[in-house]
């Protein structure tokens, strides 16, 4: 499990390399949910995503011999451009594996920072070349299943902890579980008595089926939101949500996307579905707490296109 001294010392290893994101309180959003929200704003994150915490994190912990073979990740977008531009920043060759439905733009902002890009057909082959990669010699940066990177965006909750006013419950969105896993284990030692709440879209229940089995298990994915979508977790952010989370909620994708709009005209950001997905979580949270409970929401990523949200918006029949 994840201390808070790990925590705080990701903190000062990454701190001339990341910004410390806005948190604020949403008037537009409180208007919406009929109570006091405040969001973390980490789609304003260097490589517009919370990413860039833990792949930093990681990067500085590496040898010198290893930062010479170079490193490898697999992602579905937000973790493979985070990779790629701090890579680069820190002097390092990258290697990032994709599966062919990550988002068109993040294929192109990976490469326009360097990197080597690597196509699969799903996850899955990408999880399975990242491997053989590894066993060739490059150092594997995962995008959860490492203390080093959980502890990286662990930094995400210590400043929401430090920032935030009066909250009760706090929702953060589910992929692999490492942004839940880091944010729990700061928000229990800084704000002990705050309720967690992971959230996942269907088609992309890695989390939430594996707290129904009792571990983690293969899933099958179905979801739009590439970037929740992990072929499973790992028994490291298993075993932090477990402890750690009230409860993962899990939202239709079409959700997502209304969240995604909503988040645009209450919020004033431009959010993925990713992020989207935490306001109608947070309206089910709402009902099992109380109305007007304070609310505070990591806004985790930015990376789509207007093109891709019309192209959603139309085929859920939300324009």
């Amino acid at each position: 499990m994840i201390g808070i001294s790990e925590v705080e010392a990701a903190t000062e290893h990454i701190a001339a390399h990341v910004v410390r994101t806005p948190t604020l309180p949403s008037p537009g959003l409180t208007a919406l949910l009929g109570a006091p929200v405040t969001v973390k704003l980490e789609l304003l994150q260097r490589t517009g995503s919370f990413k860039a915490r833990g792949a930093t994190a990681k990067l500085l912990s590496l040898s010198e011999g290893e930062r010479a073979a170079g490193v490898v990740a697999v992602s579905g977008g937000n973790h493979g451009i985070a990779l790629a531009v701090m890579a680069a920043a820190l002097h390092v060759k990258a290697t990032v594996v994709m599966p062919r439905s990550a988002p068109a733009r993040s294929v192109e902002m990976a490469e326009a920072a360097g990197a080597s890009v690597r196509l699969t057909d799903d996850m899955a082959g990408a999880f399975a070349l990242a491997t053989r990669l590894r066993e060739e010699g490059l150092t594997l940066v995962h995008p959860f299943d490492d203390p080093v990177v959980v502890a990286g965006q662990g930094t995400v909750g210590l400043e929401l902890a430090a920032d935030a006013g009066d909250l009760t419950d706090v929702l953060v969105s589910v992929g692999g579980g490492g942004l839940i896993s880091g944010v729990a284990a700061a928000l229990r030692d800084r704000r002990p008595g705050v309720r967690i709440w992971g959230v996942e879209t269907e088609g992309a229940e890695a989390m939430s089926e594996a707290l129904a089995a009792g571990g983690p298990v293969p899933v099958a994915l179905s979801s739009i939101v590439s970037t929740l979508s992990a072929p499973s977790v790992s028994q490291l952010t298993y075993d932090h949500v477990s402890a750690l989370v009230q409860e993962v909620l899990v939202v239709p994708d079409r959700e997502a996307v209304q969240g995604t709009l909503d988040l645009a005209a209450h919020a004033k950001v431009w959010a993925e579905p990713a992020a989207g997905c935490l306001l109608p979580a947070a309206r089910r949270v709402l009902e099992r707490v109380g109305e007007g409970a304070p609310l505070g929401l990591v806004v985790c990523g930015g990376n789509v296109t207007t093109g891709d949200v019309m192209d959603w918006a139309e085929r859920f029949g939300l324009r």
